[in-house]
């Protein structure tokens, strides 16, 4: 992307878009996983507990046994196999990435680990590859914003990681696998509980020699490998009838190689550390009552060497929320207090950047379940140090029609903050303004015991979008972050799951227009058509799984004159248990040796191979 912070590293909805959606619904069977049961309980849509039936938001949930057997080597690329969300990627799984969900900017996704959030002050957004998958039990996405409910940043949607959580009789697990270039992984986990106390630990360590992940005639032609290890532990205890108290730690270190810019055999190597922690407790008070609060912190760096370039960014957050359900209606008020700090240590050229502001906040949420109708509002103040006042709001509406058929719509505002490098590195400029963007959204979703289908429309539309320009306003020669731009989301998403036959299918397809409207280009590194389709089955013992993930051409630059080409890519997998809790797994990435880019001049990984041994005590 054109911004310093990676030098280290309209149409309309269509009358064809409208006509495949009548005919998704007529047929259900043409993009037919099973459906996520009903009684699926899910926070990150409103911050409370509710059944996966009820959310009113566009939502998906990925479990551990999703996790396994996807065989990911990273979230991004897990994430990417979901409806609405695509990735960009300078080289191998710890390469600097890029998720947009609805085409939104990767800086306008909240992430959070147990409730803490991770970003980052310099590049903006979450930085993914330092989030260690292997400790990872659950996954919930929003997809929309959800600024009402989280604050800055919740612009394109929030993704939320739940690492496991102990319970029932002692539980140990472990695992190794090997595959394409010389990759190796090890894990071990053990979990459970014993009278009030709960516990869950984990550790893995994954290695590969990599590839030349930037094959140009100026960069180094080496091998980019990489090293990965990570921890988590989580904590809990029941002190009293109703009330809990927790601690979590979620940590990862990451040593890559890559090839930095220019002609160069200095091997370069980039070196990540995450750190996300949090204290909370939890009380009910009555059925209808429950207190939570939780304070917490986390640090992401990534730093450069030989070369060098460093950035910290420390998040701290203080959040008390109290719920109370009044028969049908459910009422909760969340105070919360944002701290944001950035140190980058001076070098050769540039001197040191230290800064920090705060955010204080107050919301409100309602939500009524009225027979067939289902409302639900949230506002939100937030008082920045820096920006003053920023209010926030939403409104949802949903109608169970018939059996198995409801209809929504929503509606909400949203804003991002410019983070602390944009506003006084050498390329900030510190007058710029946040981000705001408005959405509307309408969806239409038929399920029964076996089948599922969803059709989803949307427009967002976000002003003062920050993007790269020319040099003036700042201090650089190279170019400086301008707060001009406006950019318009829109899109439909078609998504369904059916069981038939011992089979589970599932697909997606979305038609995308993520553009930027001062200039009518579209957004770099986004395509305007994604799809996917999987279908798990069993035979002869052995479970199996293929997949097809697609994607449309996109543009490398925001001037459209960049092209990268779109591609198709057949993923498959098999697992056989070989003994009590012991089973072999393994697994093929890109059958077909398909030579594509997530970013120009960066490879991919072509066919990659991999097989293991899990083993679970039973």
């Amino acid at each position: 992307m054109n911004s310093p912070s990676n030098l280290g590293c309209r149409a309309r909805w269509r009358s064809h878009a409208l006509a495949a959606t009548s005919i998704c619904l007529a047929s259900p069977a043409v993009l037919a996983q099973s459906p996520a049961p009903a009684d699926t309980v899910v926070v990150t849509a409103s911050r409370i507990a509710q059944p996966l039936s009820q959310v009113l938001a566009d939502m998906s949930v990925l479990d551990r046994v999703d996790i396994e057997r996807s065989g990911a080597a990273s979230v991004a690329d897990l994430l990417a196999r979901l409806p609405g969300i695509e990735i960009s990627r300078s080289g191998g799984p710890v390469g600097t990435t890029g998720v947009f969900i609805r085409g939104s900017e990767t800086r306008h996704v909240a992430v959070f680990i147990d409730g803490q959030r991770i970003d980052s002050q310099s590049t903006g957004g979450a930085l993914w590859e330092q989030v260690p998958l292997e400790q990872i039990d659950r996954i919930e996405v929003v997809r929309g914003p959800a600024a009402a409910v989280y604050g800055s940043d919740a612009v394109g949607g929030v993704v939320q990681f739940f690492t496991r959580r102990g319970e029932g009789k002692p539980l140990v697990s472990a695992g190794v696998s090997l595959g394409s270039r010389q990759a190796a992984k090890v894990h071990a986990a053990v979990s459970g509980a014993a009278g009030a106390l709960d516990y869950a630990l984990s550790a893995s360590h994954d290695r590969s020699d990599g590839f030349n992940s930037r094959p140009i005639p100026t960069a180094n032609p080496d091998d980019d490998g990489w090293r990965r290890s990570a921890m988590h532990a989580r904590v809990g205890a029941r002190v009293a009838e109703g009330h809990r108290v927790e601690a979590t730690l979620t940590a990862s270190n990451i040593r890559s190689q890559y090839d930095a810019f220019g002609t160069t055999t200095d091997d370069d190597t980039g070196r990540h550390m995450l750190r996300s922690g949090a204290l909370s407790w939890q009380g009910r008070w009555s059925p209808a009552s429950q207190t939570r609060v939780q304070l917490g912190e986390s640090r992401s760096t990534y730093e450069t060497r030989p070369s060098f370039y460093r950035t910290e960014t420390t998040l701290r957050d203080l959040t008390v929320q109290h719920e109370q359900r009044f028969g049908v209606h459910t009422l909760t008020v969340t105070a919360e207090r944002k701290e944001d700090q950035l140190h980058n240590p001076a070098t050769e050229f540039v001197p040191t950047l230290d800064g920090d502001r705060s955010q204080d906040a107050l919301a409100l949420g309602w939500r009524a379940d009225l027979g067939a109708h289902a409302l639900q509002v949230h506002v939100r103040h937030d008082h920045d140090s820096e920006f003053g006042n920023k209010g926030t709001g939403s409104v949802a509406w949903g109608w169970t029609f018939a059996p198995g058929w409801r209809a929504s719509a929503s509606a909400a505002t949203s804003f991002r903050a410019p983070t602390l490098y944009q506003r006084f590195s050498e390329y900030g400029v510190a007058s710029l303004v946040p981000e705001s963007g408005r959405n509307l959204e309408l969806a239409l979703r038929w399920s029964d015991a076996v089948t599922e289908v969803s059709a989803t429309a949307w427009r967002n539309r976000v002003r003062n979008l920050i993007v790269f320009g020319a040099a003036g306003a700042c201090q650089s020669t190279f170019g400086c972050y301008e707060s001009v731009g406006r950019a318009e989301y829109e899109g439909l998403t078609l998504a369904a799951q059916h069981r038939a036959a011992g089979l589970a299918l599932r697909g997606s397809l979305d038609w995308h227009d993520p553009r930027n409207t001062d200039t009518d280009k579209i957004l770099a590194r986004r395509a305007r058509v994604l799809a996917t389709f999987g279908v798990d089955g069993q035979w002869a013992g052995w479970g199996w799984g293929a997949e097809v993930q697609a994607a449309g051409k996109r543009y490398d630059d925001a001037a459209n004159t960049r092209r990268l080409g779109g591609y198709g890519l057949v993923n498959l997998r098999a697992e056989h248990r070989l003994a009590r809790g012991l089973s072999l797994e393994a697994r093929i990435d890109n059958v077909a040796d398909k030579d594509y880019e997530l970013a120009r001049d960066y490879a991919t990984a072509g066919r990659v191979f991999q097989v293991g041994l899990r083993w679970t005590m039973e």
